[in-house]
């Protein structure tokens, strides 16, 4: 009667919901997270650390430079950062510095990780918490987007001309519009599996003398639109690449959207 007893209460406890406990697993192939906790730290501006998972890699920026590396995960929620991380070399200072230097750490001594719906939590082996991120949504509609750089067709990315601004806007209506400098226009975009087209692009016919260089900037943006290209929403910033994986257009988001 005894065993009766313990072996209804194991079938009974393996049909208990298990509420808000998040589950151990292993991280989706091409998930992108931005980070919404670091102890210690308060989080603001644009420059989020970020992370993306290709393959067997993780890569993203952690708050000023790019990173990459190698890792490990498991369905049963181990995790571990491997081999060498290489990163890019951008000088950094202040509290920049020190959130990508925490943040770095954090990754590197990660040994267990959760997902808990739209928020993933790095563990360490003794399963304190050391970052916690959010999922990114790769939805462009209803976005709008400030223009920091674009390919000036002669292989080259340039940023903006100082006194100008270039903007993007994507509708829920599949209508893309903004300004391109001197000039707003106006086209329709669709997405597919994460490549961008734009199409049926039109802008208005003003003619902007000051600053110097301001025309052959708009028209370099207008080509530029005029490809289709592989987009990525990483933190607050906006790349779309052409199909070599040259960078055609690099963007902040813009008033919160």
């Amino acid at each position: 009667m005894a065993f009766f007893r313990v072996a209804l209460s194991l079938a009974f406890a393996s049909l208990v919901p298990l509420g808000g406990v998040a589950a151990a697993q292993a991280l989706p192939e091409g998930s992108s997270w931005t980070l919404v906790d670091l102890p210690g730290h308060v989080l603001a501006g644009d420059r989020v650390p970020t992370l993306m998972v290709a393959g067997t890699r993780v890569q993203g920026s952690d708050g000023c430079n790019r990173y990459t590396a190698a890792y490990k995960a498991g369905s049963d929620g181990t995790f571990r950062v491997s081999g060498t991380m290489a990163r890019t070399k951008m000088a950094c200072h202040g509290l920049s510095a020190m959130l990508a230097r925490d943040f770095i750490a954090a990754l590197t001594r990660a040994a267990r990780l959760t997902i808990d719906g739209s928020r993933l939590t790095l563990l360490d082996a003794n399963r304190n918490v050391l970052a916690a991120l959010e999922s990114q949504t790769q939805t462009l509609a209803d976005t709008t987007w400030d223009v920091v750089g674009y390919n000036n067709g002669k292989q080259a990315v340039v940023s903006i001309i100082t006194g100008t601004r270039v903007t993007v806007a994507f509708g829920a209506d599949g209508r893309v519009s903004g300004s391109a400098g001197c000039n707003d226009f106006t086209g329709t975009y669709a997405v597919d599996a994460g490549q961008l087209t734009i199409r049926g692009t039109t802008a208005t016919r003003k003619t902007c003398g000051d600053p110097a260089g301001v025309m052959e900037q708009e028209s370099a943006f207008l080509d530029a639109l005029g490809t289709s290209m592989r987009l990525r929403i990483e933190g607050t910033r906006l790349e779309l690449r052409d199909a070599d994986g040259a960078l055609a257009l690099d963007a902040t988001r813009a008033g919160g959207r």
